[in-house]
């Protein structure tokens, strides 16, 4: 991976750019998909957020591929498809939000998912 110089920084963030990636794999999941996040005891780089990890959602919908930045991270460039997940209230913190039906979506790369 080639590194910035310092005086480029600001002209590469200014320009910005997507990490969107073509992919030829087929999605593993599809819109209303029951998904639950996979657990992980992961040291480094992650974009799983602890509080959906072991919980189950509903694919929402299928984002396409991105760069996964687990891999990015550690010089690897590859693409993962990403999808946005809708978790229930109930399922993350117990029927204390039952009053005030709440939803979070969160985009998860695939390899954070399993079927539930």
């Amino acid at each position: 991976m080639k590194a910035l110089k310092e005086k480029d920084v600001w002209d590469v963030l200014h320009r910005g750019s997507s990490a969107r990636m073509a992919t030829h794999s087929t999605a593993k999941f599809v819109p209303g998909s029951r998904v639950r996040a996979k657990s992980m005891n992961h040291s480094g780089h992650i974009r799983l957020p602890e509080f959906v990890q072991g919980r189950e959602g509903v694919v929402a919908s299928d984002q396409g591929a991105f760069i996964f930045p687990d891999e990015h991270a550690r010089g690897s460039k590859r693409s993962e498809r990403l999808y946005s997940v809708r978790f229930e209230g109930d399922e993350l913190w117990g029927n204390e939000s039952s009053q005030s039906p709440t939803a979070v979506f969160v985009d998860l790369f695939e390899s954070y998912l399993e079927t539930a």
